[in-house]
């Protein structure tokens, strides 16, 4: 592929040209190289279903079009076309607001709901919190008591065997009373 000469380029070597004849040149350059282009599919089905003339530049002839009122094939005039494709833009552009307005209540109310599970997660997490230092709590407590039950339990140990002592220290007086005949 070639470069492109610029404009300057081309009046450097053409220095007896006007700035139109030089662009003729340049555009025709374009030409040439456009028409070694091959055509793509959709190009192929594009031509098939509305042939554009060779060399006619479809943006150019839709501004004559516009300028010059023409009659289309289906009867109406340009400006008739213009309002048409006008009036359906306007209800596109209408739908298309309403669905932005849909999108955005969706969006609000999915925002809303998304805050009302913060809210609740948020209440969840501060009761099993409560509930973890309830726990801890609780924990500690029976530790104590635990504590406290051993303590208990080998005092209750000492005082069963200071009473069978004593119950056998008594039974002994007993017995040698018994035996010494009171």
């Amino acid at each position: 592929m070639k470069k492109e000469k610029t404009m300057h380029e081309l009046a450097k070597e053409f220095p007896n040209k006007t700035y139109r004849e030089l662009e003729k040149y340049r555009d025709a350059d374009r030409q040439e190289e456009a028409a070694q282009i091959p055509i793509t599919e959709s190009q192929k089905l594009q031509e098939e279903l509305e042939p554009i003339k060779k060399g006619v530049c479809v943006t150019g002839a839709l501004r004559k079009d516009r300028e010059e009122p023409s009659w289309f094939p289906d009867g109406i005039t340009f400006q008739e076309k213009y309002e048409k494709e006008h009036k359906l833009r306007q209800e596109a552009e209408g739908e298309l607001t309403i669905l932005k307005g849909i999108e955005t209540n969706r969006v609000k109310e999915a925002q809303t709901r998304c805050n009302q599970l913060q809210d609740e997660l948020d209440r969840v997490k501060k009761e099993n919190n409560d509930l973890f230092n309830r726990i801890a709590d609780s924990l500690e407590v029976d530790e104590s008591h635990q504590k406290m039950n051993g303590k208990l339990q080998e005092r209750l140990t000492e005082l069963e065997e200071e009473n069978k002592k004593m119950h056998e220290h008594l039974n002994k007086q007993v017995e040698n009373a018994r035996k010494s005949g009171m």
